[in-house]
Formats: C-alpha cells, sequence, structure tokens
C-alpha cells in the first residue's frame, strides 16, 4: 500500500512527464534527457511495492519520483521484489532509498556493468551514463530486490495528445489493427491483439497489456515498446517470419515469456522480464532459424532461454542462433538449456534433427538454482530424443552464483520425464573466457556421453576459471568426464 507521503506526491505527475523528455534548466547539457513514464490510474495501488521509494534527474535538475512496480520472483518460494523502468539519453543519477529497516551494505549487479553506489544519510546514489538493466540489492538480499530496467529515449514513438493528463489514463483506446502501423497509447489495454503481415506496431511506455501479441502465420512485423506485458506473456511467434520485438518489460506472467514455433529471421532485443509462475521460461524457441537475441534481461523461475526442436504438433531444426549482451536470471533450472526435446523417428517425420550453429557471448549470469541433478547447469546441452546437437560457442560469460547446481553440463539425455530415445550426439562446442566467482553451493561440472555410438566429441574448454582457478583438466569435484567422450582439448 501507499503511504499518505507516496500517495500525495504521486496523485498528479506533471504533464510534461507523460509527453517526453525532461530537463530541469536550459543549463543542463542538450544530451542529457529523461523520460519518466506516468502509470494508469486504475493500477495505483494494485500494482505497487513500498519497499522502494525510487527518484531519478539529469544531473542538476530535480528529482522525479518512480512508481515501483510489485513483482513475483522465484517459484520454490514466491517473494515480492520491485522493478521501476525510465528512458534516458547522456547522464542521469539515482536515488533509491530503503523503506524498512536498516542495512550495511547495498550492491549493483552485474558487476561488469561498473555500477558503483555511494550511500548518504541512507539512501543509496549512484550515476548512469548509458541505458543498462540491473538489479540492486541491499545486504545481499535477491528475493526483495529492486530491479532498474532503462533505454534510450525513442525518437519514433509517436506522440500523445497534448490534452491528456496523467491522471487521466484509463483504459487505453483499442488500436486499429487494419493499419500499417498499430498504436498502443497510455492506458490499460485487453483483447485479441492478433497482428498482420507489413505491420510495425509501437507501445507507449506508460501502457499497460493484458493480453498478448498474436504473431501466427505473418511476416515482416515490428514491434517497438516502451510499454509494459503485466499478468501475461507477451507473444506466440508462429510460422511467421522476419520479426522484430523490441523493448518489452513483462512481468507476473502465469507461464513464459515469449514462445517462437518454426519461424525465421527472428530479432528479439532489449527485451526484459521478471517471471515467477509454473513453467515460467523467459524466451523459448522450437525450431527457429536465423534467431538474434541482444540487450535483454530475463529473470525466471524455469529456464531463461530454450532452443528445442520437435514438440507436441512442431517439427524442424535449430540454426544459427546468436545471443549477446544479456543478462539471465535463473531462480529455478538453467540460464540456457538446448538440445533436450526433439523427434525420436517416427512414420510421419522419419529424420532425426539437428541443432547448430549457436553462440552465446558477452553474458552476465546471476543465479542458477536447479534442485535436480539430473538437469544441473547453468548451461546445457542436453541432447535427447536423437536430436544431433553442433557447432555451439560460450564466450565471455560471468556467472555469479550457483546456488545449486553446475556451471556446465554437456550430456547425451534419456530422461523417464521427457525423453523417448538419447540423443544422437554433442559435437564441436567450445566454452572460451567463462569466469565464475565460485560463490554458493555448486557442484562437479559434466560432460557425459551415452554409448559408443552416442558421443560428446570436440569439445574445447579455454580460459574457464572457477573461484580463480583455470580448468586444465578433469579433475574430481570440478570436472566430471566419462569414458564416451572424444577430443576434449584445454587451453
Amino acid at each position: 500500500m501507499f503511504t499518505l507521503r507516496a500517495f500525495a506526491r504521486r496523485c498528479v505527475a506533471p504533464l510534461a512527464v507523460l509527453l517526453g523528455c525532461v530537463t530541469a534548466n536550459a543549463a543542463v547539457a542538450a544530451e542529457n534527457r529523461l523520460q519518466v513514464h506516468p502509470f494508469p490510474n486504475p493500477i495505483r495501488y494494485s500494482h505497487h511495492n513500498d519497499d522502494y521509494t525510487v527518484r531519478v534527474r539529469v544531473p542538476g535538475g530535480q528529482w522525479q519520483d518512480l512508481y515501483e512496480y510489485n513483482v513475483k520472483v522465484d517459484l520454490d518460494k514466491p517473494q515480492d521484489a520491485s522493478m521501476v523502468y525510465f528512458n534516458f539519453d547522456g547522464t542521469v543519477e539515482v536515488a533509491v532509498q530503503k523503506n524498512n529497516g536498516t542495512f550495511s551494505k547495498v550492491v549493483v549487479r552485474p558487476d561488469a556493468k561498473g555500477v558503483k553506489p555511494v550511500v548518504r544519510d541512507g539512501i543509496a546514489y549512484f550515476t548512469l551514463r548509458r541505458p543498462q538493466n540491473l538489479s540492486v540489492e541491499f545486504d545481499d538480499d535477491r528475493l526483495h530486490n529492486l530491479h532498474m530496467f532503462t533505454h534510450a529515449i525513442r525518437a519514433d514513438m509517436p506522440a500523445v495528445p497534448a490534452n491528456l493528463a496523467s491522471n487521466d489514463i484509463g483504459t487505453g483506446t483499442t488500436p486499429d489493427f487494419t493499419q500499417p502501423v498499430v498504436f498502443f497509447g497510455p492506458g490499460i489495454h485487453s483483447g485479441d491483439f492478433r497482428l498482420r503481415s507489413h505491420t510495425k506496431v509501437y507501445i507507449h511506455g506508460a501502457a499497460i497489456l493484458k493480453s498478448p501479441l498474436v504473431i501466427d502465420g505473418v511476416e515482416d512485423v515490428k514491434v517497438i515498446s516502451d510499454g509494459l506485458f503485466t499478468g501475461t506473456d507477451v507473444t506466440t511467434i508462429r510460422n511467421s517470419r522476419n520479426i522484430e520485438i523490441d523493448g518489452p518489460i513483462a512481468i507476473n506472467q502465469p507461464h513464459g515469456t515469449m514462445r517462437c514455433i518454426t519461424s525465421q529471421d527472428l530479432v528479439e532485443k532489449n527485451i526484459r522480464t521478471i517471471g515467477a509462475g509454473q513453467w515460467s521460461d523467459g524466451l523459448g524457441h522450437f525450431a527457429c532459424e536465423r534467431v538474434t537475441i541482444a540487450d535483454s534481461f530475463v529473470r525466471t523461475s524455469d529456464d531463461c532461454l530454450t532452443f528445442y526442436n520437435h514438440r507436441w504438433d512442431i517439427w524442424g531444426n535449430t540454426r544459427d542462433v546468436q545471443v549477446r549482451d544479456t543478462t539471465l536470471w535463473a531462480d529455478i533450472a538453467h540460464a540456457v538449456m538446448i538440445g533436450i526435446h526433439g523427434n525420436t523417428p517416427t512414420p510421419a517425420h522419419p529424420q532425426s534433427e539437428v541443432l547448430e550453429r549457436l553462440r552465446f557471448s558477452n553474458i552476465d549470469i546471476l543465479d542458477h538454482d536447479e534442485d535436480d541433478p539430473e538437469y544441473e547447469g547453468a548451461l546445457g546441452i542436453m541432447a535427447g530424443d536423437d536430436n544431433l546437437v553442433r557447432d555451439v560457442v560460450f564466450e565471455d560469460i560471468r556467472v555469479d552464483r550457483i546456488e545449486e547446481g553446475k556451471l556446465f553440463n554437456l550430456k547425451i539425455a534419456y530422461t523417464a520425464k521427457y525423453n523417448t530415445s538419447p540423443g544422437l550426439g554433442i559435437e564441436n562446442v567450445t566454452l572460451r573466457n567463462i569466469h565464475y566467482t565460485g560463490r554458493g553451493a555448486p557442484s562437479a561440472s559434466a560432460i557425459t556421453g551415452r554409448d559408443a555410438a552416442r558421443k560428446v566429441k570436440n569439445v574445447t574448454i579455454e580460459n574457464v576459471t572457477v573461484a580463480g582457478r583455470r580448468l586444465t583438466a578433469p579433475e574430481a569435484g570440478s570436472l566430471e568426464v566419462n569414458e564416451f567422450v572424444d577430443g576434449l582439448r584445454f587451453r
């Protein structure tokens, strides 16, 4: 609930905040611009978390309050965390006040972002010089943290009518989906959002969508979003091509964030998601080709990123995947999971399936927790159902903590729960410049083939460290390798 103080200051937000970029005075450098998105009035109390008071300003400007959204994390024992978002160019200053109890330290993760808070009079201050997606944590509390999502100001976002005051935001106007440009303006939107081919979709930062976008059997669709999806996934992309999803934030979805099925030429960037629902995979892919994922933040209570082939009525191969510059946080399960679902040959589809040419670079993994030893692995390749997984590169990856699980697990899988046959093989995998702090309670990483016909072949481990110690050979407690592994190299 809001305090009286919070209610008073948030009842009316300046119109200039809604309409765009705010600077405090003419002396502020032109490149320092701030865009704060107001919230629709109907969610004033229902979506708020008062654990923190968060303010932001351009240097020398006036502080502006942000709306702190309540988000659920960690399905093991769901907890209430917080989330704020805003856009800016140049430099901004942030102030975070913890409203309940005292604290002795505060950190901003990922560490690699280099954001160092300073505490004055019980308030944490820090400066951002470029948009970033961050976790602010007091006294190592990762279950009641503050997620901060930022983006550059979008010059092409449609303008809002000048007569719309922020405290007038209620139900949004339903867009016209027959037009080539679709605009979700400020307000709350629900309905059947089925998109046509050759469509560009804009979602305003003060828009909240409570229904997913449906992208099915279409081509040439681009979604540009500053807005929020709550209580729903963002989209299912099925049998489509040349699709770009840029910018949505998703919270409190019952299951996953995005599911991409038998589609090609996909760009998924600036996607920020926090999910604690059952089967709440982040960005899931089934038999998709030419996929790029970039500049995203994915916190889930299931796998963050998945790449599979056959499942249900889905058939096909996975090829040419690029994932870069992204932060992953698996409260449960894996940061990356490849290959467990495929096609044990059937009369209708008599071929085995391939997942090939997947590359993951410049990734921060904030946590990994998997209680079941059969499925452990922050970086997991579990080739099942006659899948062949080959040509995979993991490079420049930083792992902060493993609550329970393995750093990596390359395995020919044959699980009672998911598989009808083991995988065909895993070939040509490189793990390069991967550094895990050693924090938490990890078990040994593993590389395991199934038998003489279903092996793991040609794995290169180059500059991989755990707690500062380099992996140079199989070793009890660090790396377990069985007899069905050929061509293992250390550099």
